[in-house]
């Protein structure tokens, strides 16, 4: 069944969409101008795809045809089974590209949703025209404590799928740490509500796939156009490891925005026109668009890396 969900300007339609052999998934679509370039919106961990891009669907919908899923044991993902893999994931977006008719996209991926987009490019390069990387890493367990995080996981994990009682409990409080601190009330229970569409375990398990990726071999292979979003005042991945992946992709652009991990959510004025830049930076014949003064964004112009 197609929902229709009341927004501004370009108003997203939601639905379940079936992958045949591996599940359904919840999609959300806005149409975009006539011939726009599809842009395939990748969400970070425990959260779902409505929470992560919901505040710049519309602002991106003026200029491009988006979409945007529930990545697997997120929301109205596909379950993930015994073992969540980002490379599944990876699987899962290119599959339903190919079942919305999408011959080729941008991939953008947030946090978590970064590097199932750089496993996109790995896995299945000939569906990407371009890449849009925020808030994410070529890794994340260089640092002491992401390696003793990394290492106490597995555990945790297991206790969480075998306890019948723990995998009921959701992903709230979890989520909420990773997002920060949400001034607006209402803005803080949607989160809320979002976030309890997920249970602890996946995204535990989730964060553990997060911290056993690495990309350090390979990422210098990408040769499509890609922006980096950088969250200069990110506390879950540092603005300096953020930067290294930049530098690490020949000819990756930077849009860099005075901002948390969570802008997401917490300060989608800041966020939206960094992503509409960048994506325009990406894009096939508008790259010449890439630097734009906006009013209300604390970031700096973005710069392609020497």
């Amino acid at each position: 069944m197609v929902r229709r969900v009341l927004g501004e300007a370009a108003t997203p339609l939601t639905r379940l969409a079936e992958l045949p052999g591996r599940g359904a998934m919840r999609v959300w679509e806005c149409a975009g101008p006539r011939g726009a370039e599809t842009l395939v919106l990748i969400h970070g961990v425990a959260v779902t795809a409505e929470l992560n891009w919901g505040k710049v669907l519309a602002p991106l919908a003026r200029h491009f045809r988006v979409v945007a899923a529930d990545l697997r044991g997120h929301g109205d993902g596909i379950n993930a089974g015994s073992r969540f893999q980002l490379e599944d994931c990876a699987d899962d977006v290119a599959a339903l590209a190919r079942a919305l008719n999408v011959r080729r996209f941008v991939a953008v991926g947030y946090s978590m949703g970064g590097m199932v987009a750089q496993l996109l490019y790995r896995r299945h390069a000939s569906l990407l025209s371009g890449l849009v990387l925020c808030s994410t890493a070529r890794n994340v367990r260089e640092s002491p404590m992401e390696k003793l995080a990394a290492l106490a996981l597995p555990a945790t994990a297991a206790a969480l799928r075998w306890n019948p009682i723990l995998q009921l409990v959701s992903a709230e409080v979890l989520g909420m740490a990773l997002l920060g601190h949400v001034d607006d009330p209402a803005t803080a229970r949607w989160a809320r509500a979002q976030l309890s569409r997920t249970t602890l375990a996946a995204a535990i398990s989730a964060i553990q796939a997060a911290c056993e990726f690495t990309s350090d071999g390979w990422i210098s292979q990408v040769d499509v156009p890609t922006a980096v979003v950088v969250t200069a005042r990110d506390r879950i991945v540092s603005a300096s490891r953020q930067l290294e992946l930049a530098r690490a992709i020949r000819g990756a652009s930077v849009h860099e925005v005075d901002a948390d991990h969570g802008m997401c959510v917490n300060a989608p004025q800041l966020f939206a026109p960094a992503l509409l830049e960048a994506c325009w930076s990406v894009a096939p014949g508008r790259g010449n668009r890439r630097t734009l003064a906006w009013p209300d964004r604390g970031g700096r112009p973005s710069l392609p890396l020497p």
